[in-house]
Parts: C-alpha cells; sequence; structure tokens
C-alpha cells in the first residue's frame, strides 16, 4: 500500500487545460504530482523520478497511441498506469484501465486511491 501523500503520479496529457487541472485536483487530494505534455517528456520524468502512478492519454502528437502504450506495457511494468482518451474505440484492446474522456475527476481519484491502496 502506498501512502496518498507518498505517492507520486505522473501525469501526460497534451492538452494543458485538462493537465493542469487534473494536477492540481490530484495536489488538493494530498498526491505528489509531476506532468508532462507528451511521451518524451514522460520518458524524461521516468529516469529522473520515482513513479508510483501514471494517469496518461493515449493519443498524443509526440509519442502517443500504440507506440506508447507498447513501450508502458513493456517497460513500465512495474508502475500503474491508467490511461484516459477520448478517441479511443472500445475495440481496441489496451491491457490497462481506460477512462473515457470527459472523465469525472473524482471518479479518477477514486480510481488512483483504489490502485495505490493494492501497491505494494
Amino acid at each position: 500500500m502506498v501512502k496518498k501523500s507518498q505517492a507520486l503520479i505522473l501525469i501526460v496529457e497534451d492538452e494543458d487545460s485538462i493537465r493542469l487541472t487534473l494536477r492540481d485536483f490530484l495536489k488538493q487530494k494530498g498526491y505528489q504530482v509531476i506532468v508532462a505534455s507528451d511521451g518524451v517528456g514522460a520518458l524524461k520524468q521516468l529516469l529522473d523520478n520515482n513513479v508510483d502512478l501514471i494517469v496518461t492519454d493515449y493519443r498524443m502528437d509526440i509519442l502517443g497511441g500504440d507506440y506508447w502504450i507498447r513501450l508502458l506495457n513493456k517497460y513500465c511494468s512495474d508502475k500503474k498506469i491508467i490511461i484516459t482518451s477520448g478517441f479511443l474505440q472500445p475495440n481496441i484492446h489496451i491491457p490497462f484501465k481506460v477512462f473515457y474522456k470527459p472523465f469525472d475527476y473524482a471518479e479518477l481519484e477514486k480510481e488512483i486511491a483504489d490502485v495505490l491502496e493494492h501497491t505494494k
């Protein structure tokens, strides 16, 4: 179990308003949060920080989509991952929990709390 105040969450989202609003919302809930606007920025954050959970958009102009999901699945298996998307079709297999946009921040935070509670 990872405590809220000790959990470091990485938000990867290319839409500024979502990235910054979600960051502020989660910080108000007691989480430590860092952000990246694309997959390349996320890789830098992952190399520089001990991230517990990644909340990431699926479709981004720079390192997003299927290659991003494959990278996360192969190289970030030690991380908890939640995908968000406004464009992802339900028939596309994603090996992570998906929240479809627009999503309720409170529901996402509940999922984050549940995931971290079951993390060793």
